[in-house]
């Protein structure tokens, strides 16, 4: 059977332009849904990132875990830690520490009274 007096946009004997649309639209969808279940997915480290949060590394490693396992409860404590800010305890933890230092520094040293009673202890006995 001839097909060369068929017009192009009917199905001929070796194309379906039908069925190559319907590829290309079903390949491009497939691709964008996979953009967006990726961006999805990224949302908690991008929410991190901006805020430049301490935390960041444990929000990766929840994403990452939630993307390979599909269990949501990852993905949630990931958004979870990313938008709540936990408090700082290791700075006043801190500053108490180099404050205890000085003030260990400073009541190790000898002052003058304690030159003179020491003196004077000596030159009793």
């Amino acid at each position: 059977m001839k097909t060369e007096h068929i017009p192009a946009y009917l199905a001929g004997a070796n194309s379906d332009p039908l069925m190559v649309a319907m590829v290309v639209i079903v390949v491009i969808s497939i691709l964008l849904i996979g953009v967006f279940y990726f961006k999805l997915h990224a949302i908690p480290e991008h929410i991190a990132h901006g805020k430049n949060h301490g935390q960041m590394q444990l929000i990766a490693v929840l994403t990452i875990l939630a993307l390979f396992t599909h269990n949501n409860m990852f993905w949630v404590a990931a958004l979870i830690l990313a938008v709540v800010e936990l408090p700082d305890f290791l700075s006043p933890l801190k500053s108490i520490a180099s404050s205890l230092e000085v003030i260990a520094k400073r009541d190790n040293k000898p002052t003058d009274d304690d030159v003179i009673v020491a003196t004077t202890t000596k030159e009793s006995n």
